[in-house]
């Protein structure tokens, strides 16, 4: 269990020091147990999965994906309504990974059919109505894959690739992609096509201020105390914010804020059509991030 660190920040006000993180990375990394060693894009996870991330962070690419869509991206670019670039997206995805016609694929008539069903959409929207769900395992696994955050609560905390709730939680995981058709790899996508539309929206920014409702503050793996709000929490390897503040009430009787790097974002509500039933939610890769705690 990692020790919670309390930190007297009443010595750097007033000295022009920036309180808010340039001192907590010292004290404070990313477990060993919440990271592998190997992941698939360009940033070891225990850079991407830290707090110097949280305030500088640059693009998360995963290998392979650009390269491969590079006619996708090229067509967005000379698209310039975002209804229009969701549309191109979603053709492109059914054409790619033949979504309307399974047997393209190689699956045979009967039930693998129903599985082929199984696809990106159905991923995210499993995520939204149940973080506990075979969908919601399939996008921690992706995450866990691509960079390398290890799960730390799947229908119960988990502590250690040894736990029980690790155990199951890869039964659920390899329960969802048994059958599917290149399941990660359309996620691999979708997560591109989310970061080119946010570079699109927010050119100039970095960061998205964002909330998060919770009934059990300290549930969260709470790392450092900063002072009565501020506090240093290691997040899920995937977790629901919302942009809307008063929205978060809705979900807990405390308030988490936070600065979420736009490259960890996954995706959100107005992305695509009809692939999100919440407002304003946006689904925020894992890691060690500075919040501020507020009841409501």
């Amino acid at each position: 269990m990692n020790e919670i660190v309390n930190i007297d920040t009443s010595e750097l006000a007033g000295s022009g020091h920036d309180k808010s993180m340039d001192f907590v990375g010292l004290t404070t990394t990313l477990p060993r147990n919440a990271r592998l060693m190997i992941n698939r894009c360009n940033l070891p996870a225990d850079i991407l999965g830290s707090l110097t991330y949280q305030k500088h962070p640059v693009p998360l690419v995963i290998d392979g994906v650009t390269p491969f869509h590079h006619g996708l991206f090229t067509l967005l670019n000379r698209i310039d309504h975002a209804d229009e670039r969701a549309q191109a997206f979603m053709q492109h995805m059914k054409a790619v990974y033949s979504l309307n016609c399974p047997e393209e694929a190689g699956l045979s008539s009967g039930s693998k059919h129903r599985r082929a069903r199984a696809d990106y959409l159905k991923m995210v929207r499993g995520w939204s109505f149940d973080s506990g769900s075979r969908e919601a395992a399939v996008l921690k696994g992706w995450v866990e894959s691509r960079f390398g955050l290890l799960q730390r609560h799947h229908q119960s905390p988990i502590k250690d690739p040894s736990d029980e709730g690790y155990r199951n939680y890869l039964e659920m995981r390899s329960a969802g992609l048994y059958g599917t058709n290149a399941l990660e790899s359309q996620l691999d996508l979708l997560y591109s096509f989310c970061q080119y539309e946010l570079a699109r929206l927010h050119p100039a920014e970095s960061h998205l201020t964002l909330y998060r409702g919770v009934n059990r503050v300290d549930e969260h793996e709470t790392l450092a105390r900063l002072d009565g709000k501020r506090r240093v929490v290691l997040l899920n390897s995937l977790s629901s914010f919302t942009e809307n503040r008063e929205r978060a009430d809705e979900f807990g009787d405390y308030l988490l804020t936070a600065s979420v790097p736009i490259a960890k974002i996954f995706c959100y509500t107005r992305l695509l059509p009809g692939m999100l039933q919440g407002e304003d939610e946006y689904t925020v890769i894992g890691g060690l991030y500075e919040v501020e705690v507020a009841a409501w």
